[in-house]
């Protein structure tokens, strides 16, 4: 995503659901199934899920708020559901400003400008993307139904973030404008794990991974763009 609006700001709060209701605790683990029969957010740290996901020789799920936590607005019509498993995932940037506001109620706000200006300036039914991760490495569900698509990995649902590939690349926004910049190092730590549990979930090679310009004349993810050979390899890590 290529267009800079404004931030606002907002209360802090986390949980981590299935979208539309509650995910079935049976398939979630450890920090996540607390999370969902708690109504609570998963306190485990990323250091801690890290070294959970080597251990045991899985990836862990992350924390994801999902729509009804960060106050999305419901779909003008209803969402496409795929009924096959995503090829690939496309990493964005969105083209923001770069916010020193690294809180989770930042995220949330910057959730709700993405899909205000999805569906209010591109016309969109939701934001495009299927998930988003903060600048301080907070991640949340995009387009309504993404979240609860993955923790099962059977199906996806059809996004609008890449021409050509919507209905088979999982995509992932990360805040911030990146051309002549780094991410902060808990953007980067996320958008590994994000990617190595995605990556599992639907058995999707760390090779798979793209960034938006490999499909587009865009500069989007911008520097992350350059790095994809070290966020395949950190992933291929995880996922081994």
């Amino acid at each position: 995503m290529n267009v800079p609006v404004s931030r606002r700001s907002v209360l802090r709060g986390a949980v981590l659901l299935g979208t539309a209701g509650a995910i079935a605790p049976a398939l979630l683990d450890g920090p996540a199934a607390r999370a969902a029969t708690t109504g609570r957010a998963a306190t485990t740290g990323r250091a801690s899920v890290t070294s959970q996901a080597f251990a045991a020789g899985r990836v862990d799920q992350p924390v994801i708020a999902n729509c009804a936590t960060w106050g999305a607005r419901p779909p003008s019509s209803p969402v496409s559901v795929v009924g096959s498993r995503p090829n690939k995932i496309i990493v964005h940037h969105t083209a923001f400003p770069n916010s020193t506001d690294y809180s989770l109620a930042h995220a949330y706000a910057n959730s709700r400008e993405i899909q205000n200006l999805h569906m209010d300036g591109n016309g969109w039914l939701d934001s495009g993307q299927h998930f988003t991760n903060s600048r301080g490495g907070h991640l949340t569900e995009g387009r309504h139904g993404s979240l609860y698509a993955l923790l099962h990995g059977q199906t996806m649902v059809q996004g609008a973030h890449c021409v050509g590939q919507n209905s088979q690349a999982i995509g992932i926004e990360n805040d911030g404008i990146y051309v002549d910049v780094q991410p902060p190092r808990a953007l980067w730590d996320s958008l590994v794990v994000f990617c190595a549990f995605t990556c599992q979930q639907y058995g999707i090679p760390a090779s798979q991974i793209y960034g938006h310009k490999d499909f587009a004349s865009t500069q989007c993810p911008g520097l992350l763009h350059d790095r994809l050979p070290e966020l395949r390899t950190a992933v291929a890590g995880y996922l081994d």
